[in-house]
């Protein structure tokens, strides 16, 4: 808000100039005018400059510099086989504005070919939190877990959400259907969470793409205008992004990294150390020192036997295997006791 106020007084103060002070002998009003088309086009020019990467910026600098070089040279030459006239004066200008609009073409579309960062830590801290900027697609944002990851703390930087990407949540929340009015209002809501985290940084931005249609490839070119990584867990964005060499946080893939070494039924080698709080439990730990309560393996201890999980508990302090130790010896006792009762049921 503050920039457009400072561009409308730019605008008006320019207009104003030109009124005043009448340039080329125009007449005051026609002035105005000019100065305030002037003044738009310098803001336009500014917007454009902003859109610029590092890269790209230092890129036109140099090839801009380059060019007024060459055309001072190119003058020099041109001056010595003119006369001096009107004529000469307008190949000099012409070949000014020639030379400085190649060398500022040329120089930006050439500018990814520079290494900023051997010219100084500024370039280098710019490019660090260029590569921190993540932009969140509409998926993750419904899905929610992008919140708890980055309530928790592992996740820092800038989390940026295109206008385009909070359109196509609004869409969802007044749709007709209402499981897809339940996602659309779910994604609002957690948006607003994250922007209620102080140690979190999330930005609505205007940037959009008009001659792209799917907000899916709007995305990668935003990504790829920022320098910057796509969270998703959309499996066919993922794959899209990958063939665009666009760099993805995919929340499935975290997910899946997280989840417990062992399962539920799986099979585990163990060795029981000692004995457990409760009856007949058994303790043993695994290589990085998850505690390990094995039911049925007291007699067990000082043996390395063959658990079957049956439940893995994870808590804030760590992580907790359950598991149950079926101990062949103990069988033939218990199929004997079994017997037992059945006679006993039949005898009554």
């Amino acid at each position: 808000m503050n920039l457009i106020l400072l561009r409308i007084l730019f605008v008006s103060l320019s207009a104003t100039l030109c009124y005043s002070f009448q340039p080329f002998a125009i007449p005051a009003l026609p002035a105005a005018v000019l100065g305030a088309v002037a003044a738009s086009f310098v803001i336009w020019a500014e917007l454009r400059i902003r859109a610029l990467t590092l890269h790209r910026l230092i890129g036109a600098v140099v090839g801009g510099i380059l060019g007024i070089v060459g055309a001072s040279l190119f003058c020099l030459v041109l001056r010595s086989t003119l006369p001096a006239g009107s004529t000469a004066a307008a190949i000099q200008v012409f070949v000014l504005l020639f030379m400085l609009y190649i060398g500022l073409l040329v120089g930006a579309s050439k500018g990814e070919l520079l290494n900023p960062s051997a010219l100084g830590q500024v370039f280098s801290s710019e490019k660090s939190s260029r590569s921190s900027t993540r932009i969140l697609d509409t998926s993750v944002i419904i899905d929610g877990r992008i919140a708890d990851v980055a309530e928790t703390g592992f996740l820092d930087g800038l989390f940026v959400v295109p206008e385009f990407v909070l359109h196509e949540l609004q869409l969802v929340a007044d749709s007709t259907d209402s499981s897809r009015r339940q996602r659309g209002r779910r994604g609002l809501d957690i948006l607003q969470r994250m922007q209620s985290m102080p140690g979190l940084q999330l930005q609505i931005v205007s940037d959009d793409f008009p001659a792209i249609r799917e907000v899916d490839l709007k995305l990668l070119e935003l990504a790829r205008k920022w320098e910057a990584r796509v969270v998703t867990n959309d499996f066919n964005l993922n794959k899209v992004a990958q063939i665009h060499h666009v760099e993805v946080l995919n929340i499935n893939d975290l997910a899946n990294a997280l989840r417990p070494v062992f399962l539920p039924g799986e099979k585990m080698q163990i060795t029981i150390l000692k004995e457990g709080k409760e009856y007949n439990q058994g303790v043993g730990y695994l290589d990085d020192g998850t505690m390990v309560v094995v039911d049925h393996a007291r007699r067990a201890i000082g043996r390395s036997v063959e658990i079957t999980v049956t439940s893995v508990l994870q808590t804030a302090s760590g992580k907790m295997i359950f598991g149950r130790f079926d101990d062949p010896a103990s069988r033939p006792e218990s199929t004997r006791t079994e017997a037992v009762q059945a006679v006993v049921e039949l005898t009554h």
